[in-house]
């Protein structure tokens, strides 16, 4: 049975119950959200052949100092850094390092920052100087699967939609959709429910009320679905070694649709892609 709790009366653990949120969630999400986007926006110039992730996590760290927000991975749970970069065939959660990007890699970074207690969460592809147009093409594929699942969104409707219009459309376009991990509820808590699969059916998981904020983060495989965990216990790989992609916004619900609180302030959503 799923149940709805007003945020403001909650308390501060995931208890299964779903959190509706009212203007100030919304306005502290709007902030908090912005300072992750800023972040992706500044590093577009950044990501190029020779830089290191860890030189990446550096600036993500900064940044976030600059900003009085405090990076949401750092320590989270024994991670070590400031940002998650997942390079190649490396579906998520990978660990920045000394090793320098090269020419015609593809990496997502993930970010997210806290603000005044707020959690902004977000990720982007970056094209790592010129790639191969199979890998464009995989970017194209996840990022239009991401604006699909949010056109999904609205009051009424139930989560499974959101899965539904990504698996229909990247299967279609004879790529996979990961089953291993999914989009999460957001807000004063990091994880919290419910979580936001990226497959299903139109009528499955809770419905959507205004209030209800969580991310969808679509991961999309040029190959087979399945993924495997390596020995760090959170750097996770495709089996077959194809190329993964995935980016991620932050959501809310509105009585009409849905607010994307992680929007670029200058546009730079699909880096190296076109418009």
């Amino acid at each position: 049975m799923v149940t709805y709790i007003d945020a403001a009366s909650a308390p501060m653990r995931n208890t299964g119950q779903i959190r509706l949120y009212g203007p100030d969630g919304f306005e502290g999400m709007r902030k908090a959200c912005q300072v992750t986007a800023r972040c992706l926006d500044e590093l577009v110039a950044r990501v190029v052949p020779g830089v290191t992730t860890n030189e990446i996590d550096r600036f993500v760290f900064e940044f976030g100092q600059d900003n009085n927000a405090l990076p949401a991975t750092l320590n989270y749970r024994g991670y070590t850094k400031s940002c998650c970069t997942s390079i190649n065939h490396v579906v998520c959660h990978g660990i920045p390092n000394d090793k320098p990007l090269r020419e015609g890699d593809i990496v997502n970074i993930d970010v997210t920052y806290v603000l005044d207690g707020w959690h902004g969460d977000s990720s982007r592809m970056y094209p790592v100087g010129e790639i191969k147009r199979a890998a464009e093409r995989l970017l194209e594929i996840t990022q239009n699967s991401l604006m699909l699942g949010i056109a999904a969104v609205k009051p009424g409707a139930r989560t499974g939609a959101i899965g539904h219009a990504i698996q229909t459309y990247a299967e279609a376009e004879r790529c996979s959709v990961v089953r291993d991990f999914c989009g999460h509820g957001l807000g004063r808590l990091f994880h919290d429910a419910p979580n936001i699969l990226h497959y299903g059916r139109p009528d499955e998981g809770p419905e959507m009320r205004p209030g209800m904020i969580f991310t969808i983060e679509p991961m999309i495989n040029l190959g087979r679905p399945h993924v495997k965990v390596l020995s760090d216990g959170w750097t996770a790989v495709t089996r077959d070694r194809s190329l993964t992609a995935q980016y991620e916004h932050t959501v809310g619900v509105t009585e009409t649709g849905c607010e994307i609180f992680t929007l670029s302030p200058a546009g730079l959503d699909r880096p190296g892609l076109p418009a």
